[in-house]
């Protein structure tokens, strides 16, 4: 499929999305919309594998049959199901009832059959307690089958439901698809959910073009970034993931297999499940990534409260758009906590540097970390200046990048991004000022193709270029008591034109003897018609 037909698919989807909502919504609706077409995911790779399972034993259903095929063959070969199902779980990782098929949940759909919605609440329960090895508890947790937003009683919700997944089905059809394209539409899908969200759509999304910043960053050798991409990365970490695309965007850098295990973690409930869906509907086995659900800052997630230096979870990358400058509770306890320790801790009202600090404790010596945060952190003084002090003089801070304002649906203040190592090779720190380098929109600003290019490919080859980057000593960003503020190093100010006063002079001249000479000729003409003359 097309870059234009994909953008046709996921228009043909909001459409419906938007039509559909009703009074209902935009954020509730999202949950709806998006599990439905995760399930279709699933389904779709489901009878794939099955048929290529099966070969000449996958039934083809007659006309007035429109039983799904996978409903067909278990009827007729019960007593084979369950070797059959050990099979695809060792294939594909997990199982799916033939009553829970998006075949079957559509076909119910079409005939606007009563028992679509009690269907759908026991083919959610089969997904998250018995479809995969490991158990997917609470991935439908948001979707409230019987909600009164759907319709005041069974009747009409069950009507309402038929209507939705209908108008999906035949929205799809439409389009030839297959798992990526499907995984696609979910990534644009969640981008129109988060426009129509404004500042709420900061849960959840990071704009794609700072996510490519950030994954093609973490992406190179943080040695000599200069050589290319890593090979692979054994584990990679995003500690406020949102619904996923940040971690997804790395994956992609670096191929199918180019990550051994992707790490997330996330605070709120619905967007944790969007996360855990967003992964599978790309293709990552249930066994490649875990997801926590929790609060990064209490370091609620017991894997990564290791003690043992030799036990201990280190990432190869670390990356992250945490909230900015959010109100936190710094207590006695965190302040003995070993993300902490040594540092000090964020200032209570903005923990943009305790989000830092807790990714930076975890990368690996040979890892590299890319975090997006709020232009105070470079410059505000109190504790935020210990810490942003001690990370310099220890040679931790490696690259610091000045972003356009209005890039986020969240706000629109201008944001930058730290890229921080364990171990650095040069001795300076790289400013990148890409702060007047965007396209202008009308709701967020926008960075093109080669706006996101300039900035990696600086970054990558520590070019220096007038107005736009440069590498600062240490001793200089010591003279400037470790401010960080980017303006500070590279000059934005235009310098003003030089004007050659004996050229203005000389064309002043030519103007005034322009004048005398049409004046005269004009005075002629006037003296002919007995007008008085023009004054000298």
């Amino acid at each position: 499929m097309t870059e234009q037909e994909l953008s046709k698919l996921g228009s043909t989807l909001w459409g419906i999305a938007d039509d559909l909502r009703g009074a209902m919504n935009a954020d509730d609706f999202r949950d709806y919309m998006l599990s439905f077409l995760f399930l279709r995911y699933l389904s779709d790779n489901y009878e794939a594998a099955a048929q290529k399972e099966l070969g000449p034993d996958y039934p083809k259903p007659v006309d007035d049959d429109k039983r799904a095929p996978l409903s067909i063959w278990y009827a007729a070969n019960a007593g084979d199901v369950a070797e059959f199902e050990k099979q695809m779980r060792r294939k594909v990782h997990y199982v799916i009832e033939p009553q829970h098929l998006w075949t079957s949940i559509a076909e119910l759909a079409r005939t606007q059959n009563g028992e679509l919605l009690h269907t759908l609440e026991k083919g959610f329960k089969y997904i998250e307690n018995h479809s995969f090895d490991s158990t997917f508890q609470g991935l439908f947790s948001e979707i409230n089958l019987n909600s009164e937003k759907l319709g005041k009683n069974y009747t009409d919700r069950n009507a309402k439901l038929c209507k939705i997944i209908s108008k999906i089905a035949e929205g799809i059809a439409r389009f030839s698809t297959d798992s990526d394209i499907l995984g696609d539409a979910y990534e644009y899908l969640i981008g129109q959910f988060a426009a129509g969200s404004g500042k709420k759509a900061g849960e959840f999304y990071t704009p794609q073009q700072i996510s490519d910043i950030l994954s093609a960053i973490v992406a190179l050798d943080s040695q000599e970034p200069a050589t290319g991409k890593k090979k692979r990365l054994d584990k990679v970490l995003d500690f406020a993931c949102g619904s996923g695309s940040l971690l997804l965007n790395v994956r992609k850098q670096l191929g199918q297999h180019g990550i051994g295990k992707i790490y997330g973690q996330e605070s709120n409930i619905t967007t944790y499940n969007l996360a855990r869906m967003n992964m599978l509907l790309h293709g990552v086995k249930d066994s490649e990534f875990e997801i926590h659900h929790g609060d990064t800052l209490l370091n609620d997630w017991a894997i990564l409260k290791e003690m043992n230096p030799a036990k201990k979870l280190l990432f190869d990358a670390v990356v992250a758009n945490a909230p900015f400058s959010l109100r936190w509770d710094p207590n006695e306890t965190l302040a003995e906590d070993f993300r902490f320790k040594g540092y000090g801790l964020a200032p209570k009202s903005a923990a943009d540097f305790a989000f830092l600090l807790h990714g930076f404790h975890f990368l690996s010596d040979q890892g590299t970390m890319a975090i997006i945060l709020p232009h105070g952190v470079l410059f505000r003084g109190g504790a935020e200046e210990r810490i942003r002090t001690k990370l310099l003089k220890d040679g931790h801070i490696d690259t610091v990048i000045g972003l356009p304002a209005n890039l986020f649906f969240s706000t629109g203040i201008p944001v930058c991004i730290l890229v921080l190592k364990k171990c650095k090779k040069p001795d300076d720190v790289l400013f990148i000022n890409a702060s007047e380098h965007f396209e202008k929109g009308k709701r967020q600003n926008r960075l093109l193709p080669e706006h996101i290019d300039k900035i990696v490919d600086t970054y990558q080859y520590r070019k220096q270029e007038e107005r736009y980057s440069r590498r600062v000593s240490m001793a200089e960003i010591e003279q400037n008591d470790f401010n960080l503020n980017i303006s500070r190093y590279i000059s934005t100010a235009k310098a003003e034109e030089q004007i050659d006063l004996q050229a203005v002079n000389a064309e002043l001249v030519a103007l005034e003897q322009k004048i005398v000479a049409s004046t005269d000729r004009h005075n002629v003409f006037l003296n002919e018609l007995g007008l008085p003359s023009l004054p000298d």
